[in-house]
């Protein structure tokens, strides 16, 4: 069996093009199913069967797993049960027939558009008293009346325009090297999921971080493994997501608005789109989303906004 877990992480890595967390939720998914067929007296792969499948989930559920954890380890399940039917490791494709638990999709934290013009100029502008981890130790905080380097600041602005202004992940936005930006049409070349490429436009405002960013910000930060990243940590390595998250957060709490993560941020983004009349479709291009399904979700959010103003405005409502 732990052949057959090595294979299939493989697969999922190499052939799929996974992401490296997706492939270890996956495999951890595989081992705790295989561990749990062997308690149920599975000798070797062959044992695998549906009613085992369906006792490891109903197992997980009366210990209190979270509905989406649960949806994920069942769609493991099924992928690793294709994959090895087609191995020719399993008889048949056992977990075909497994049902997920449908998972609660609740509606993203979203900024309105003024709280989100707020925290873009929040660097801009740093108070005395900004509370902010350090790319050197993201666990601190700057003391009281301390600034962050000029540099740093500029390269804070620079992400929080390319998280609420295209959209991007993360992850997708670490990943971006000086090489991905299109000045001159200023679009970004994004590498999101399962090795998706996609270009995203931006506006004047994220080009005039990036401008500012280039031309004295990254220059000062930057240091010999500094290699082709766009952004930069404190001492000159590629901006790692940890730390940018840490940033946003505490970016949020300096500019006063609601705290958001980096995925609040495009929620936000997509939001502020559809409000302003984009196509559905379009955001799903600009997002990334292999589905139309995952996109609908901000339509949601804006007619339960809409409902919002219609309770608060509306003599009958």
């Amino acid at each position: 069996m732990r052949e057959a877990v090595d294979d299939f992480a493989d697969h999922l890595s190499r052939v799929r093009n996974r992401s490296a967390h997706t492939v270890r939720a996956y495999v951890t998914d595989l081992v705790s199913l295989l561990d749990h067929a062997v308690r149920m007296g599975c000798a070797d792969l062959a044992g695998l069967d549906l009613a085992v499948l369906r006792s490891w989930l109903a197992k997980q559920r009366t210990t209190g797993t979270a509905r989406t954890t649960m949806a994920r380890r069942a769609a493991a399940a099924r992928t690793f049960s294709a994959w090895a039917h087609r191995a020719g490791r399993l008889p048949a494709d056992v977990a075909a027939p497994l049902v997920s638990p449908r998972a609660r999709r609740e509606l993203p934290t979203v900024l309105r558009a003024d709280q989100a013009a707020t925290l873009m100029d929040a660097p801009a502008r740093p108070t005395p008293d900004t509370d902010r981890a350090t790319d050197d130790d993201p666990t601190t905080t700057l003391p009281v009346g301390d600034e962050p380097p000029d540099a740093v600041l500029l390269r804070d602005r620079l992400l929080l325009e390319l998280l609420y202004g295209t959209g991007v992940r993360i992850s997708e936005a670490c990943g971006l090297d000086v090489a991905d930006v299109d000045q001159a049409r200023r679009v970004v070349r994004v590498l999101g999921k399962g090795g998706r490429e996609r270009a995203v436009p931006y506006g004047v405002p994220a080009q005039r971080a990036l401008d500012a960013w280039l031309d004295t910000g990254r220059p000062a930060l930057t240091a010999p493994g500094s290699g082709r990243a766009l952004l930069l940590g404190a001492r000159g390595g590629r901006l790692n997501p940890t730390t940018a998250r840490r940033i946003v957060a505490a970016w949020t709490g300096a500019a006063g608005v609601p705290r958001v993560t980096p995925h609040g941020l495009r929620h936000s983004a997509a939001t502020h789109l559809l409000e302003g009349g984009a196509d559905l479709r379009a955001v799903q291009e600009l997002l990334g989303h292999s589905s139309l399904a995952s996109t609908q979700i901000y339509t949601h959010v804006s007619v339960e906004r809409l409902r919002a103003a219609y309770r608060q405005a509306h003599p009958r409502a």
